[in-house]
């Protein structure tokens, strides 16, 4: 719509000056064209908002955003895919290109994790399912949270179900876990290089479990590297958060 000569104009409406009357004549397009190409705007330009407040990471705008949409019968997929995943898919292509550091990934995962406390149970009302279902945790002896609290947030806007098991986490625990949530992946993260090696017992106790050739297995963490993610027999490195998401992607399409 558009303001012209004092009058609000729609695309579609023709307006009736001879009469001196702001009542639209409608055209021969089909009864409510107009409404609803002005509501699909307005949604589009709702979800644009909510993309734009979880990459600049404004948690109150990305919450009140969200129940807007849902107040006006946008779906929780929609609101999920168009809006919170497509804003932290836009966050982890700048982390990469080295435009954003850890500090802006974690606001945006906050104002992400907020917005979706919204969302999730009425996802698991209208029965949409998650990519599949990680369990997350930091190896036993390793106290260090904040990779994988961040990795955890990212798998989460990207569709995926996330089980975390926490910190100084048993071999045990993680097959546990897999068990109980019947999970498709494990991400597994380290810290110290003390503590590292420790994610090849999980494997080890993973496949020893029966339960190796169901689940992919990826690990990461500041001394993990691509070839001892590959001595220990794993299926993917990630070197950040952001990366996870999308190798979990990939081992999923293998």
């Amino acid at each position: 719509p558009v303001f012209h000569g004092g009058q609000l104009h729609f695309p579609g409406v023709i307006h009736n000056k001879e009469a001196q009357s702001t009542s639209p004549i409608k055209t021969n397009e089909p009864e409510g064209t107009v409404t609803c190409t002005i509501k699909g705007a307005f949604m589009a330009d709702l979800l644009f908002d909510l993309e734009e407040s979880i990459i600049n990471g404004r948690q109150k705008d990305a919450v009140a955003l969200t129940g807007k949409l849902l107040e006006a019968g946008v779906s929780p997929a929609e609101i999920l895919t168009d809006g919170l995943v497509s804003g932290m898919e836009e966050v982890g292509e700048r982390f990469k290109c080295g435009d954003y550091f850890v500090p802006e990934m974690v606001i945006a995962a906050r104002a992400m994790k907020s917005a979706m406390e919204l969302i999730r149970p009425k996802l698991v009302d209208t029965g949409v399912k998650p990519l599949a279902t990680i369990v997350l945790g930091t190896v036993r002896g390793d106290l260090h949270d904040i990779g994988k609290n961040l990795t955890g947030m990212f798998m989460e806007g990207a569709g995926f179900r996330v089980v975390d098991i926490g910190v100084d986490a048993p071999a045990e625990k993680f097959v546990a876990a897999v068990v109980e949530n019947d999970a498709q992946l494990v991400g597994i993260s380290a810290l110290l290089t003390t503590t590292m090696p420790y994610a090849g017992e999980i494997i080890k106790t993973l496949d020893n479990a029966g339960l190796r050739p169901k689940v992919k297995v990826i690990v990461g963490g500041a001394p993990m590297t691509e070839e001892f993610a590959q001595a220990i027999g794993a299926d993917a490195f990630a070197p950040d958060a952001a990366t996870g998401a999308d190798r979990c992607k990939e081992l999923l399409a293998k």
